[in-house]
């Protein structure tokens, strides 16, 4: 069967779900690659790999039987050594592979940002072991947040409010982190007015952005998302030269071409870099209503090299989280009904994930507003209509 292009996606959850249907409207031939079968994305590419991304020889062997034009890591936990080695062959990596091995590791990506390119971050050290722990909370102040320096949708990260905390926040982290290395971040708590995402692209016409999207998180994870968020031109133009600077620093050997969610803390007219994800965002579902290209669109069309014209104005929009509460294979959803019967404003995805567990992400509700309050509040009251009925 012909197809514009071939594209090897490392990773195959509820985003590359997305990208991977933006990708087959675009004509493209997707062979999706996970830890387990039945993935969201593998429901509907056109082939499928199963195997650990964190398996180099699996990985490498993947890449050699389908030769795809180009590969597409959706998460963070791959053989990043690989793709370099893989990209050094003649392989296109998305955006690079110099990119794929600084966020891999929210270290490399911090030294980045804050030694080389001289962004404005929180004060921060690295530490390996509790005593570190201490030495950093006393460097950067109480309270202070704790994370692994590798680890996906906020997992093993803590607010610490007291010494007492330190410990526990210690160990929370080393059983949610990610890969071999037992190494946290240890942040200053930046009490901040407000986060966004800024969606920028990166593709063979410039750089474009998104209006700024705002999020509210609980234990790391995004609980819902709103665009365009409020904000000063000043602060936005501020996070947008960021953005720039850090985007174009991820080039490395590749093209650099994609789509990178970069977060920022705003408190005043101060704006701080926080982290960069060089993929879709999970807060950036709220495009799949509040833009005429979503953030999957972009990112299938940045990395196939097609025009993308402007920035994207977005319509007063939000998402909201669809929750599991428990472990369950055998389970449906009730209330899909109630939720989209609220009106014409509001939409829904199912995931497609074959099991639940406690606050896995299973949907989201979307909706759009007179404003974003109105949107908000309208995802919220879709989100709560949708039920998870275990049957085991």
């Amino acid at each position: 069967m012909s197809h514009t292009a071939s594209i090897l996606l490392l990773g195959s959850g509820e985003l590359g779900r997305e990208f991977t249907i933006s990708a087959k409207r675009l004509g493209a031939r997707v062979i999706a690659c996970d830890a387990y079968a039945g993935a969201p994305a593998i429901q509907v590419a056109d082939e499928a790999e199963v195997f650990s991304m964190l398996d180099a020889d699996a990985l490498r062997a993947a890449v050699l039987k389908h030769s795809p034009d180009h590969i597409v890591p959706e998460i963070e936990a791959i053989r990043t050594e690989v793709l370099a080695e893989l990209e050094a062959d003649g392989f296109n990596v998305i955006p690079s592979a110099k990119a794929a091995q600084l966020t891999m590791n929210r270290d490399a990506i911090r030294d980045l940002a804050a030694d080389e390119l001289g962004l404005i971050t929180s004060r921060y050290k690295y530490a390996e072991t509790l005593d570190e722990v201490r030495t950093g909370a006393a460097f950067t102040g109480l309270p202070c947040v704790i994370k692994p320096v590798m680890s996906s949708s906020g997992k093993g990260q803590s607010k610490v409010e007291t010494e007492a905390d330190l410990e526990a926040a210690w160990e929370y982290a080393c059983a949610n982190m990610r890969g071999d290395r037992a190494r946290v971040i240890v942040e200053q708590f930046i009490d901040f007015d407000y986060e966004i995402t800024l969606l920028t692209v990166r593709h063979a016409g410039g750089i474009t952005f998104c209006d700024p999207i705002g999020h509210r998180q609980e234990r790391g994870d995004y609980q819902e998302s709103w665009q365009p968020a409020a904000m000063a031109s000043k602060a936005l133009a501020a996070a947008q030269d960021m953005a720039v600077k850090v985007v174009e620093a991820l080039e490395g050997g590749g093209r650099g071409w994609g789509l990178f969610g970069v977060e920022f803390f705003v408190k005043g007219s101060e704006v701080i870099f926080s982290e960069l994800s060089p993929r879709p965002h999970d807060t950036g579902m709220v495009t799949m209503i509040s833009q005429d290209l979503s953030e999957f669109d972009l990112h299938a069309r940045a990395v196939l090299g097609l025009p993308i014209f402007g920035d994207q104005p977005a319509f007063p929009a939000a998402s909201a989280v669809v929750l599991a509460d428990r472990d369950s294979a055998d389970f449906t959803f009730d209330g899909v009904a109630d939720a989209l019967g609220l009106g014409p404003n509001v939409d829904l995805r199912l995931f497609g994930k074959p099991t639940t567990r406690p606050y896995r992400r299973m949907g989201v509700a979307l909706a759009v507003g007179e404003d974003t309050d109105e949107a908000r509040a309208l995802a919220a009251e879709a989100a709560s209509k949708v039920r998870i009925e275990y049957r085991d």
